[in-house]
Order: structure tokens, then sequence, then C-alpha cells
């Protein structure tokens, strides 16, 4: 058996603004599945980029099954066999799920598209990760993040690789697509492919990875089997301290109804969902990828059209609510699911995202933003989440996806909201900023805020929540409270609307 690593990287340096890499030596075996982990900024998706020819390190070797190996672009990597599912969606919105899983590899007849082969290949590649439902000639832009990452992730499988590399796989998955995902895995293994796993959901590290490196600070601390490995120690050699405590999320006093939602509609993915959210309360919407959670937010945000039920105030008063602008009037703000597309301005800086939504507050008496006013504002937010930027004038495409989340989140912090809706909050988060995320959130609510909260992660929910709000196939069919709740119960009742025989 040959002991030449799969890949041998040594002495790999990057920098942009200020250095990110920092002489990385990294060696990956044939079927082996290798963990990298460490916090937001930590240069994990850096190193992988540089794997798959969309950076150039500035020094340092790569080696592939022993021959030097130096991409140039995304496409000399596949065709060298390596291949990268992103953290970030990078399919084309205005094709097609078919054309999207076979984009360079078109299958072709006497040069046209064989659109007959090209339908049946996508069913296969759909049905491997449990998509079987969806048409492969629907438009990608009209899925939700969840079903677009596990499209990426079909691609990726059907694709024959040396290195399959995943930056983040599981981030918008709930726990039954994870395991489709973790039996797939385990099957390239077999078959000899090594996987890069890049995740902040360490459980998922131990589970399914044979060795995990360490990164911080763009430094490689320690590589180590997952054998025997403590989750506290992982912690500790991710943040170089010991590990903090998950805050006390002890019962919160739920004041008067904030926000009652009955009825809603909002097609294709909502039918009927019903809910009501009080002051002081952490409300989590829990379901299975396509049950309309998202869907369900963005219609009360009126970020997405609704055509029936009602939307009200606590009191009863029907609100209208056809934009963001109307919902931001009715005191009702949200952090979206997709924060590149719908919640950030990529190439404006740092304060300005911040303070986009209360421009008023560090407005002069003329109209004007007061640039001391603004920097003051960002960098108490800053300074409260933990954000890790260059300056507060560095554009938000520069960050991490993880400090960029952070920044979504602190806009919302300098006003006040009586209903703050929050789509996976702690996608891309390390574990010590998903532990300061939980501690806003319960801080905001005993603050008298009325929080909604959609998670992929069941037991996120579980341990955030005053209740939870199931959902299945576009419906409400549960409500449960914490003496009810299990996660196999809530996995359970995710799954009735879609196992359920459909009326003829």
């Amino acid at each position: 058996m040959s002991t030449t690593p799969r890949l041998r990287l040594r002495g790999i340096e990057k920098a942009f603004a200020a250095p990110v890499l920092g002489g990385i030596d990294l060696d990956v075996a044939a079927g082996e599945v290798h963990a990298l982990v460490g916090g937001n900024g930590a240069g994990k998706s850096t190193l992988c980029r540089i794997l798959v020819g969309v950076l150039r390190a500035d020094r340092g070797t790569l080696a592939l099954d022993g021959a030097p190996y130096a991409p140039s672009s995304r496409a000399v990597a596949e065709r060298a066999g390596v291949s990268m599912v992103m953290q970030e969606r990078e399919l084309i919105q205005t094709l097609s799920i078919a054309e999207n899983l076979f984009f360079n590899r078109l299958p072709r007849r006497l040069g046209f598209i064989d659109r007959r082969s090209l339908a049946s290949r996508a069913e296969r590649a759909l049905a491997a990760v449990g998509l079987e439902r969806l048409d492969p000639d629907l438009p990608v832009s009209t899925l939700g993040i969840g079903h677009q990452q596990l499209v990426e992730i079909a691609a990726a499988l059907d694709r024959r690789c040396r290195v399959l590399i995943l930056d983040e796989p599981t981030a918008a998955l709930t726990a039954p697509e994870a395991a489709t995902l973790f039996a797939h895995i385990r099957r390239l293994r077999g078959e000899g492919v090594s996987v890069v796993y890049v995740s902040h959901r360490m459980d998922e590290v131990l589970e399914v990875c044979d060795r995990a490196t360490v990164l911080r600070d763009g430094c490689l601390v320690s590589t180590r089997t997952t054998t025997g490995l403590q989750l506290s120690e992982l912690v500790r050699e991710m943040t170089g301290e010991e590990p903090v405590r998950a805050p006390s999320l002890s019962a919160r006093r739920l004041g008067a109804p904030a926000l009652r939602v009955r009825e809603l509609r909002a097609p294709p993915l909502v039918t009927n969902v019903s809910f009501t959210v009080h002051a002081g309360e952490i409300l989590g919407l829990a379901g299975l990828i396509g049950s309309g959670r998202s869907e369900t937010l963005r219609a009360v945000f009126g970020a997405a059209p609704s055509d029936g039920g009602t939307i009200a105030r606590g009191d009863g008063i029907a609100l209208r609510i056809r934009s963001p602008e109307d919902a931001l009037r009715h005191s009702i703000a949200m952090v979206p699911e997709d924060r590149k597309r719908q919640g950030l301005l990529l190439t404006a800086s740092v304060a300005l995202n911040i303070t986009l939504a209360t421009l008023a507050r560090v407005a002069s008496r003329w109209g004007w933003v007061s640039r001391q006013r603004e920097m003051e504002a960002t960098q108490v937010v800053v300074s409260r989440l933990g954000i890790r930027c260059e300056s507060l004038e560095q554009p938000v495409a520069e960050l991490s996806g993880g400090n960029q989340q952070k920044v979504l989140i602190g806009r919302w912090l300098l006003g006040v909201h009586e209903v703050v809706l929050f789509d996976e909050p702690t996608t891309g988060v390390d574990v010590a900023s998903k532990r300061a995320i939980y501690a806003l959130l319960d801080e905001m609510a005993r603050g008298g805020t009325a929080v909604v909260v959609v998670s992929s992660d069941v037991r996120e929910l579980m341990q955030l929540c005053d209740r939870i709000v199931v959902m299945s196939a576009g419906r409400t069919v549960a409500e449960l409270n914490p003496a009810g709740w299990s996660e196999a119960l809530i996995t359970e009742l995710s799954l009735s609307g879609f196992t359920e025989p459909t009326a003829a």
C-alpha cells in the first residue's frame, strides 16, 4: 500500500490586507476524511480555495499523489480530480437545476444538448441526495438555500474525483439530509476518495472524520486522530483558551402576544401556517428543507408575496405588509438566510452595513450621516459581537463568512424592534461566536423583544427556544413545549407531511 499522501502541502502562505495563512504543512491520505476546523478568520476557506485554484498561494508547494500540483483555475483543479462545494452558493440562478448540475459537462448529441439524457442524469443525481421530488427543469432561483446546497452537493458527488472538499456542507441541512450526506462520505472513503471536511459543527467532525487539523489565526495548531478526541480539546485548540460554558438560558417571563400569524399562504411552499409569538419569547420554527420555514419568515417580513391568511399585532389588529419597508414600520426586523444576496452590501464598508437600517440615528440635524456617530455606533456593535476586521471601513466582502453573519446580525442591535425574525442565525459561525449569538438572542428576549428563529439544527432550537412550532410540507403540524419535545419527535413530525398520501 502506497504511503504517498494524496495531498501534500508545504509552507503555504497567503496574505491580503494582512497575513491569512502562515506556513501551513499538511498531508491528507487517500481514502481519508480530514477535517479542517478553526474559528472565523482562521484561514480554512482560504486554504481550500488555494487547493482548487480559486486563489494562488504567495509561497509554498502542493503535491497531488506525489506529483507537483499548482492549479491555475478551478477548471484545471477539477480536471486533476480536485473538486469543492463552496460555503457560499455558486449556482447560476437563471439556469435550471439540471443545467447547473452538469454545467461544464452537458450531454450532447449531434452538437446540441441532449435534453432527454440531461433530464435522466439529473434525476439520478438528485435522487442520490433525497431530492427525487424536484423537477430538474425548475430554475435554481426558485429554490431555497437548503435545496441549493443539496444541488451543489449532488453535482460534486456525481463527479469522479480524487479529492472532494466540502466547506460547511451541512450549514443549511437538517439532520436527515446531513445523515444522507454522511453516508455518501463514507462511501467515497471506501472508494479511496479523500475528503477535506470544513465545519463549525464539532459533533459532525468527531462523527465522520478520521483526523482533524486545527487552524488558528492562519497557523496550524495541531493534527490529531478523532478517535477518543474530546470536543473540549478541539475548542481549546481552536480558541487558545479554556472552553466557555454555553450561557444559562433559564426560563424567560413571557409577555403579551406580539405577533399573530393565521393560515398564512405563500405559494408554492407555504400553504397553511399559523403561530403566535409573545413579547419576551424565543419561538423556534423547525422542519425539513422544503417545509416552508424560510419562506414563512420572508412572507411575514414582506420580502415574498403572500396570497392568503393574516398577519396581525398581538391585539389582533391586522397588518398590511407588502414590503420590508412595511414590516419595519410595524417594528418587525429580519436577519435573512442568504446573507450575500438578501442581507449585505458586499462592496460597502462594515460601518455602512451595520448602520444601514438606522441611518437616522447617526445623521446630523441637517440629515447628513455623521462620520463620527457612524464610527462610534459601529464600534459598539463590532466590540459586542467580536467582529474581526482590519478596520470599520473594510469592505464586508473581505470578511470571513462567520464575520459577515455577525455584521448582518449587528445591524439590528442599533434599533429597537418589537419582533425580530432570524433565519439560520448561526450559519457559518464558530463555536465561540455561536454561543455569543445565543446569549444575544436571549438578551433580546429578556428585554421584551419577540424573537422567531428558523434553524436546521434541532438541538439548537431545543437549547434556545421557549416553544417550537414544527412545519412539514408547507403547514404547521405541531406546537411543542420543552416538557414534550425531543429530537426524535421533532424529526418525526417534520417528516409527517411528506409521508402522508397525497389527496386525489
